[in-house]
Parts: structure tokens; C-alpha cells; sequence
């Protein structure tokens, strides 16, 4: 079951950070950087986010979460994290459409991802984001940012 889940909670917070960073260190071994930001959250830093969370539950067990901003212009993948135990189960691929399925039909989603996280990129373009850059951010560490249209009105 997927459900918006209140990240200012401090349980929800407590869960929430407990996948989110070994599933990023999974993501730093396979992009070879550890400079992700959200390997530094604190269960403060997740209550204090602006983003909205919702999750993936197993029963009552958090299993997977994304998190994003709303703006008016258009919708910021801020966070897509799957507990590593449950990799390879669709879990991400249901949250990435859940999330379509809600949002604004008119508004281009993004995201941004190591541009070595191949696993990730293939992922977004099942899911019919495009490719739209490769960024430097650090010496020779690039992110890979992607979008996916809304519908246009003409």
C-alpha cells in the first residue's frame, strides 16, 4: 500500500532515515561518490524537510519512500529510496507511478541521479523520463538530470 506519510512524525522520521541511508550507501559504492547529500540527514533534517513524503508500506513496515516538491511550475523528485532488502521488487517502479498518477497532469516532473547509477537513469526511462543533461557538480562527478512532460494545452 502506498500512502502519504507525515515525515515530521518523529517514528516516521526514525523510519524513514533508517532505509534512507544504507539504500544511498548502496548508491555511493555504486557511483563512487560519497558526497550525497542525503547520506548527512538527520532525523531532524527529515522533519524539518518541505518535501513531501509518501511511502511503500510492507503491513506497517516502511519499505520504500519518494519524496518531492510542488511548485508551480512544475514537480522535483527529491528522493526515491527503497530499503536494499527489497531491491528488485517493483517497489520503486509503483512509487514512480503513484506519483504520476497524482500529480498535475500539466507539470514536467524531474529528478536528478549519479550520472554513473545506470540501475536508476534505465529505471526513470521505463517510466518515460528523458534525458536532459549531464551536470559537473564536483571534479569529474556528473549528475544525470531527466524529465518527463506533462501534457501540453495549445
Amino acid at each position: 500500500m502506498i500512502q502519504l506519510i507525515n515525515h515530521k512524525d518523529e517514528k516516521v522520521a526514525e523510519s524513514i532515515l533508517s532505509i534512507q541511508l544504507p539504500a544511498y550507501k548502496v548508491e555511493a559504492d555504486l557511483i563512487g561518490f560519497d558526497g550525497i547529500p542525503q547520506l548527512l540527514d538527520t532525523i531532524e533534517d527529515i522533519k524539518n524537510s518541505k518535501e513531501l513524503f509518501f511511502g511503500k508500506l510492507d503491513g506497517s513496515k516502511l519499505v520504500g519512500f519518494l519524496s518531492y516538491e510542488d511548485t508551480e511550475e512544475l514537480i522535483d523528485i527529491c528522493r526515491l529510496v527503497v530499503d536494499p532488502n527489497y531491491f528488485r521488487k517493483g517497489i520503486a517502479s509503483e512509487l514512480i507511478d503513484y506519483l504520476l498518477s497524482i500529480k498535475n497532469s500539466e507539470k514536467n516532473v524531474v529528478v536528478s541521479t549519479g550520472a554513473k547509477n545506470v540501475p536508476a537513469i534505465t529505471l526513470y526511462e521505463r517510466h518515460n523520463f528523458k534525458k536532459v543533461a549531464d551536470i559537473e557538480i564536483e571534479p569529474n562527478f556528473y549528475i544525470t538530470q531527466l524529465t518527463y512532460e506533462g501534457k501540453k494545452i495549445y
